[in-house]
């Protein structure tokens, strides 16, 4: 279960959720309360482990200056969330490592998601940023079957009941882990990240021995490529576990 912890503002909140477990890190460049410019941009990517996705948040811009700020900056992978043509949102893939189109349940071009050519599909609220959940239901005919990343709404109490209904490929959260805008509070954070580790999918069989806690991030981190539960391996050298994830993203362009 790929999981995003989006609106991050400082160094400190991205430290936090990559060493709670977190897979990427969102920083939002549109208009927002948790806006950031790309200097606290650039001093975020550059503290970031490097087994932790650092993704820029864009609406509306122009393709150029999206795809400037990305690389420049060294983002792994940009999220377009606003009204892209399918064009621009091609144009930017070919430029940038990933890109993830964002889409409200809303969008009447969410049926058309395919033609964009993104890496994944993000589906959101009818009012991305609210904090407000949508009729989950909704999801049955309007994500058909395509692997999408499930954002809107979602918290530490109700996140692990939207992996097991709903089974995204991940899942995304801002204001469910806030303190205030734009700052984090660690031990929501935590919760959320147990809860999404701890679900299983109602389609897929419930592991046979316990559930593991959210390991700490230490040494060595890299993504695995097989869709399976993530392996645990000892590094000789430091005698840690090397928890692999079950992905990889700049890989992966399924």
């Amino acid at each position: 279960m790929f999981v995003k912890i989006c609106g991050v503002t400082t160094v400190g909140d991205a430290l936090l959720a990559a060493g709670l477990g977190a897979d990427a890190i969102g920083m939002i460049f549109a208009a927002s309360p948790r806006r950031v410019t790309t200097g606290d941009a650039r001093d975020i990517v550059r503290r970031l482990p490097p087994e932790v996705l650092s993704i820029g948040v864009f609406r509306n811009e122009r393709r150029e200056r999206v795809v400037d700020v990305a690389n420049t900056i060294g983002l792994r992978a940009v999220q377009l969330h606003g009204d892209e043509s399918p064009e621009d949102t091609r144009w930017i893939g070919e430029r940038v490592p990933a890109v993830i189109k964002a889409f409200t349940i809303d969008d009447p071009a969410l049926g058309s998601g395919a033609d964009y050519g993104p890496h994944r599909l993000l589906i959101d609220s009818p009012i991305p940023g609210s904090g407000q959940v949508f009729e989950w239901d909704r999801l049955d005919h309007r994500a058909a079957g395509r692997p999408y990343i499930l954002a809107g709404g979602l918290t530490p109490e109700n996140v692990g009941l939207a992996i097991e209904l709903l089974d995204p490929w991940g899942v995304d959260v801002a204001t469910g882990v806030e303190a205030a805008p734009g700052h984090k509070d660690p031990a929501k954070v935590r919760r959320f990240l147990a809860a999404a580790r701890a679900a299983v999918p109602m389609a897929r069989p419930a592991p046979s021995g316990p559930s593991e806690p959210v390991p700490e991030r230490g040494g060595a981190v890299g993504h695995g490529e097989h869709p399976q539960p993530a392996p645990v391996r000892v590094d000789a050298g430091s005698g840690r576990q090397d928890h692999r994830r079950p992905f990889d993203w700049e890989e992966d362009r399924s």
